[in-house]
């Protein structure tokens, strides 16, 4: 089963986006129908003979390790809905725009995404609330609640007889006594969707702070599996303390780094002119440039009594061994290396132990990433607000990622020219700046998708003032900033940078009622259907190029 390839995915009707969890479920079917025939029967799972391949230790007790809060199941159930919206493109997009920016609520444009990005993203980054007491976010998910349902469930009136989606935005408190809940029903349903998007090989990053650090952990091991975490970079946000804070003075960030599968085994980062400072040739060694290390292990002579033995310095003639600890190396490989000439004693032979050649023409191209990034090496949020006041004239967003530490993270992932990058908390745009820039740089051609909701911004805020109203305001004018700054420093590069808008928006055609059971309203809605285009599509100018952009993502095509 390719899921490289939106075809792979199971089909849905046209009207609505793929069933999530059926996609699942159907993989897994396909997964055990290959892997374990035997327990398969009539389309059905054989649980006894699954039980009895898997061994009874294998099966979890009534009581077991898991993540539970209340409305889980609630968020569960946000999976499996399909949704009939689409995206609706702005009438000024430019032609055959690499780059794209979704105007609307991320879960929905995330449903509307499935079938044209099923298993095509290579990385996703995303910068979700930290749920320190003051954000405000989407939750819960239900866009299809009656007014009646809605006022029955929270009191709040809408004129226009349905949930008002702007009216979902509502600020988490620590008083609230489903404060962990609120946020893990928010989050759920968009990670488990965003996972479908990613290629075999994809990854997902994850920016978050102390408040839901442990929790995001255990939420994602169960959305990716705890095989698939690749690791938790604490990240040095800034380098001066707040000498206000009561307690402690917060100066690190944490991004969780998790891939799709094990199609995924080698990371690395591109080496720099710093990596290679420590590399020299005291000695002349035809071979080039390198640095050593320790030939002396961590365990002690009584733990690898197997790996103590004499070695002989061949300059002062000394016989020498370790006093407390043994050697990395058995007696064997330890000659093998002494007769390549891979053993330094130092300038003048006076070193107490040899160290080891490491040749850097053997390192290739890549060095290890490490889960500590400092200020210096990838910038601080204060950067980030410089970076944003410098593009946009004012400082209209608090805090974001400064472009160094996203350009890190595509660096560390992203070796192919057409590489999708998703970003669907997109805040300021920091993820489509980094992947615009990079392109620049090194010439590939990686595509980005920034996803922002429509929130509204303070009146009392720099961005109020600015003429700002919402946060995707602020998304759309850094972007054209940054493609204009770009297309002015590398005029010979940007010929064809661009970014389409697109916003998230109802069908343009009229979706078929599986629910009709009366003979007259059947008839009613056969008639309507004698057109399939809603009546208002027939007034607009664009409409051909709306409903040209759905049909494109309903059969899994992509936008236009």
């Amino acid at each position: 089963m390719n899921k490289n390839n939106a075809s792979s995915a199971p089909s849905a009707d046209l009207g609505h986006s793929p069933d999530a969890l059926a996609q699942r479920q159907a993989e897994l079917l396909a997964l055990i129908r290959q892997t374990a025939p035997e327990v398969m029967a009539d389309n059905q799972i054989d649980l006894e003979k699954l039980k009895e391949l898997l061994g009874q230790d294998r099966m979890a007790p009534d009581e077991h390790y898991e993540l539970n809060w209340a409305g889980k199941a609630a968020a569960r159930r946000e999976i499996q809905k399909t949704s009939s919206l689409t995206l609706r493109p702005d009438a000024n997009n430019p032609p055959n725009a690499q780059h794209m920016l979704i105007e609307g609520e991320n879960l929905e444009v995330l449903r509307v995404l499935q079938k044209s990005y099923y298993g095509k993203v290579k990385m996703i980054y995303i910068d979700p609330p930290y749920n320190t007491g003051n954000d405000s976010f989407v939750y819960p998910d239900d866009y299809s609640e009656t007014l009646e349902e809605y006022q029955k469930r929270t009191g709040e009136k809408n004129e226009a007889g349905y949930l008002n989606k702007q009216s979902l935005w509502k600020k988490n408190s620590k008083e609230s006594g489903q404060y962990h809940s609120a946020w893990l029903s928010m989050m759920y349903p968009r990670l488990y969707l965003a996972r479908n998007l990613l290629r075999d090989d994809g990854v997902i990053f994850i920016s978050i702070d102390d408040n839901e650090l442990s929790n995001l952990k255990i939420l994602c091991d169960e959305i990716f599996g705890s095989e698939n975490f690749v690791g938790q970079i604490s990240w040095e946000k800034r380098y001066t303390r707040n000498n206000d804070a009561k307690l402690f003075s917060t100066v690190i960030d944490y991004i969780l780094v998790y891939r799709k599968s094990e199609s995924l085994n080698i990371l690395r980062e591109p080496r720099t002119e710093k990596n290679n400072e420590s590399y020299s040739n005291p000695d002349n060694d035809p071979r080039g440039v390198w640095t050593s290390v320790s030939i002396i292990g961590q365990r002690t002579r009584e733990e690898r009594p197997s790996l103590c033995y004499e070695i002989f310095n061949p300059i002062s003639q000394a016989h020498i061994s370790h006093p407390t600890n043994a050697w990395k190396y058995s007696q064997e490989k330890y000659r093998e290396l002494e007769k390549d000439d891979r053993l330094y004693w130092g300038a003048n032979g006076k070193n107490q132990f040899p160290r080891l050649k490491r040749f850097l023409s053997e390192v290739g191209e890549g060095i290890v990433p490490t889960n500590l990034w400092s200020h210096a090496e990838t910038g601080t949020t204060d950067d980030g607000s410089k970076e944003t006041e410098s593009l946009l004239g004012r400082a209209v967003f608090v805090y974001p990622k400064p472009v160094s530490l996203i350009s890190r993270l595509i660096k560390m992932v992203s070796g192919g020219s057409q590489d999708i990058i998703v970003d669907f908390f997109a805040g300021s745009g920091t993820t489509a700046n980094a992947v615009m820039q990079l392109n620049c740089e090194d010439g590939f051609m990686r595509q980005s998708i920034s996803i922002q909701m429509p929130e509204i911004v303070e009146e009392s805020s720099e961005a109020y003032k600015a003429g700002y109203r919402t946060i995707a305001d602020i998304t759309r004018a850094r972007i054209e900033k940054v493609i204009a700054k770009l297309k002015a420093e590398h005029p010979d590069k940007t010929q064809d940078l661009a970014c389409a808008h697109f916003t998230l928006a109802p069908s343009n055609f009229k979706v078929w009622r599986g629910d009709v059971n009366d003979a007259e309203a059947l008839r009613e809605q056969l008639a309507m259907f004698q057109s399939a285009e809603k009546a208002e599509q027939k007034q607009q100018a664009d409409a051909q190029t709306a409903m040209l952009t759905e049909l494109l993502l309903k059969h899994g095509l992509g936008a236009l």
